[in-house]
């Protein structure tokens, strides 16, 4: 009662907390939001020079383009981004340099005679091969009418801006493309680096010839090293590494054994369905059933085995296939035809196409009507009505093996369809009227088996992956530090304490991790851009475990401790920040010395090999601008040296990629001027121009001044 009577007492101190704690959820609504009081721009996703991005409009664009997708989102989300970047960075260039696309332009890129790339590919006929102009003229008929359907009108948008993009681009290429200029010398050049051929001979002596054990490097070493190679470690943008210890769950013996009862509890009830029960047992228990027959080797090697002594009806199982355990029912078997002659009328659809695919089928139920009837014949039918190169011939295919066919068809005139008789199925070519005219059988004919399947994966219980939870919470709570993390990992045989490649800030793929939302979240809370957590410093345990799960079955299947290893920011790298990625090439280097050393000046090549082990060998009858060479690889610097030698000069010891070669030309004629210059003038115009094609846009992008801000929202 004596409190109760202070908190009346001093009702007003409850009354001004109450206010302070509405007006700290109000004001952190008003700030914190996708859009602030302020005018802050909380729903820009980026900057590209100067060109806001905003979120909302990209996750749109993101919808419109990958609806529905099954594919990776993460990599979706790189695409839009990668569009956005793209179409402002080239479209500002454009407009620098004055070009444009007209509206009569764009028009004739999506429906006339000069079709962009990105309508030719999407409205390619995969039957014919040719373009749609049927489907693409349906298009443009519902644009003009405005009878597009919503989402396929915002569709139509953005493909409209792709292929502006795409013309600017190309127009772009093609204007710096068309300054390019190789001037008679540098064709001479060229032509004679490509028509001087040599021959020379030998001796690789591999790095592996010194024992690690026998090489000592100081910092030095890495330092020089370092020095000579310094571009090949220059970065652009920040990458932070992790170390991780990830606690796997794997099924036990006894989840194992449960999951086999599972499976055989099911024997009985498979072995009495009939043929109408059977295909939604299969479905209703995870399994799949063919429609074909097929021989013993198409079996999983547990039923190959066991199927030629079943009875049709009979059950085999539960045995292992794959990661799951299995029982097959043999539904039927026959004599499999070696190959059989059929002829079709085929009637083209997209299959995709309702409209397309039930006018065909209307087609060829009408002319399987007139020759049942007796009033037409199927050649003459074929003729008049068939849409490929059987025509014809009054639709005959001829003899084909099994396979030879698209599955749907293969599987109707080898199993299913009496000869004689007329028969409809649907392939990716579109709607057919099939006759199967003849079969033959091989002196062994082979016995085809049709088969059903149920199963069921083997997973780790609920018991089996809250015990592993349980070990990394232990091994969580009680490692707070990276060091105390790596030396818990290696003291326990079990555990190994993994350090990623570099990272950079917008990644979401991580090595032995995969492409996962988790991933993805160890990498924002590595740049602190997790609002959920501190920005961590280097050596920093992550204050979650981090799960990922199996893709197929569902199941979490690994628990993953997490830490900041290391940060590098841009520019050249020092050597403590490369120092594990570059010891092999140091070392090799070292041993480069060391064998080039014990070499000195002995250029008797046999002697060499046989101080070696190795052996003498040869390469005849390549230029000077041979990439690869078959036996001895890529070996730029061991070619150039041989090309710079006099006849029958040995080389001093060269350290190549492989080891350190000593090299001796056998064969060098006098250099002989080229006299297909304006060919070589042109097939290096050509490389020129595909190399602008490939860098140009990707330079101006490079150049842009990018405010990039993605891993705030993803």
């Amino acid at each position: 009662m004596a409190l109760i009577g202070k908190i009346r007492n001093n009702s007003w101190v409850l009354v001004v907390m109450i206010a302070l704690g509405l007006g700290g959820f109000i004001l952190m609504d008003m700030t914190s939001g996708q859009q602030s009081i302020f005018g802050s721009g909380q729903t820009t996703l980026a900057e590209i020079n100067g060109t806001p991005v905003d979120v909302n409009q990209f996750t749109r664009t993101e919808q419109i383009v990958f609806s529905g997708s099954a594919g990776d989102p993460f990599a979706q989300r790189n695409t839009i981004w990668n569009y956005y970047l793209d179409n402002i960075v080239v479209r500002e260039e454009a407009e620098e340099i004055g070009l444009g696309v007209s509206k009569e332009e764009l028009i004739d890129l999506q429906f006339g005679t000069n079709l962009s790339p990105i309508i030719t590919n999407r409205f390619r006929n995969q039957a014919t091969g040719q373009i749609d102009r049927q489907r693409l003229s349906e298009f443009q008929t519902a644009i003009q009418n405005n009878d597009l359907a919503p989402q396929l009108r915002q569709f139509w948008a953005h493909q409209e801006n792709e292929i502006i993009n795409d013309r600017l681009k190309t127009k772009i290429n093609e204007l710096v493309g068309s300054a390019m200029y190789i001037p008679t010398w540098q064709a001479e050049m060229l032509g004679a680096d490509q028509a001087s051929k040599i021959d020379f001979v030998y001796v690789k002596v591999p790095f592996d010839a010194v024992a690690d054990s026998e090489v000592s490097l100081s910092d030095a070493d890495y330092e020089e090293y370092l020095k000579e190679n310094k571009e090949s470690f220059h970065q652009e943008e920040e990458t932070r590494k992790l170390a991780y210890v990830s606690f796997d769950v794997k099924p036990s013996t006894a989840d194992s054994a449960a999951v086999r009862d599972e499976v055989a509890k099911l024997r009985d009830e498979f072995g009495t369905k009939t043929d109408e029960e059977l295909a939604l047992f299969v479905q209703n228990n995870f399994g799949q059933m063919d429609p074909a027959f097929v021989g013993e080797d198409a079996l999983p090697p547990a039923v190959s085995d066991t199927i030629g002594s079943m009875e049709a009806g009979q059950v085999y199982g539960p045995f292992m296939a794959g990661n799951d355990y299995q029982l097959v029912k043999l539904v039927d078997r026959m004599v499999i035809p070696d190959s059989v002659r059929s002829r079709h009328i085929l009637i083209q659809a997209d299959p995709n196409n309702q409209a397309q695919l039930a006018s065909a089928m209307s087609t060829v139920d009408s002319l399987k009507t007139l020759i049942e009837a007796g009033t037409h014949s199927f050649d003459s039918l074929a003729l008049a009505f068939g849409s490929d190169g059987t025509a014809s011939k009054g639709g005959d295919l001829g003899f084909a093996a099994q396979g030879m066919m698209v599955k749907p068809f293969n599987d109707l005139i080898f199993f299913d369809a009496e000869e004689g008789e007329l028969n409809t199925v649907i392939t990716q070519f579109g709607a057919h009227l099939v006759e199967v005219t003849d079969r033959k059988y091989g002196e062994e004919a082979e016995e085809g088996f049709k088969v059903a399947y149920v199963g069921k994966s083997i997973v780790p219980s609920d018991a089996t992956i809250n015990a592993v939870q349980d070990k990394a919470v232990e091994f969580f709570e009680a490692n707070g530090t990276l060091e105390a993390m790596q030396t818990a990992a290696a003291a326990d045989p079990n555990l190994e304490a993994v350090v990623s490649t570099g990272l950079k800030e917008n990644d979401y793929f991580i090595a032995n991790l995969g492409s996962s939302q988790s991933s993805r979240d160890m990498i924002r809370w590595a740049f602190g851009n997790d609002p959920q957590m501190e920005v961590p410093s280097v050596g920093d345990v992550a204050p979650s475990l981090y799960r990922f799960q199996n893709l197929e079955d569902y199941y979490t299947n690994k628990y993953v401790v997490v830490a900041l290893h290391s940060v590098r920011e841009p520019g050249y790298a020092s050597v403590d920040e490369v120092r594990t990625e570059i010891e092999p090439a140091v070392r090799n280097a070292k041993k480069a010395e060391m064998i080039s050393s014990a070499i000195g000046g002995n250029t008797d090549l046999s002697a060499i090999a046989n101080q070696y082990g190795a052996a003498v060998d040869t390469v005849k009858n390549t230029s000077f601008s041979s990439s690869f060479i078959t036996g001895l690889g890529s070996e730029p610097k061991v070619v150039g040296r041989a090309f710079s030698l006099e006849l029958n000069q040995v080389s001093a010891p060269v350290q190549g990629n492989s080891g350190v070669f000593v090299v001796k030309t056998t064969y060098k004629p006098a250099n002989t001027q080229a006299a297909n210059i304006p060919q070589i003038r042109s097939t290096q115009s050509g490389s020129l121009q595909s190399q602008i094609n490939a860098q140009l846009i990707n330079g101006l992008k490079a150049n842009a001044d990018i405010n990039d801000r993605r891993s705030v929202f993803f």
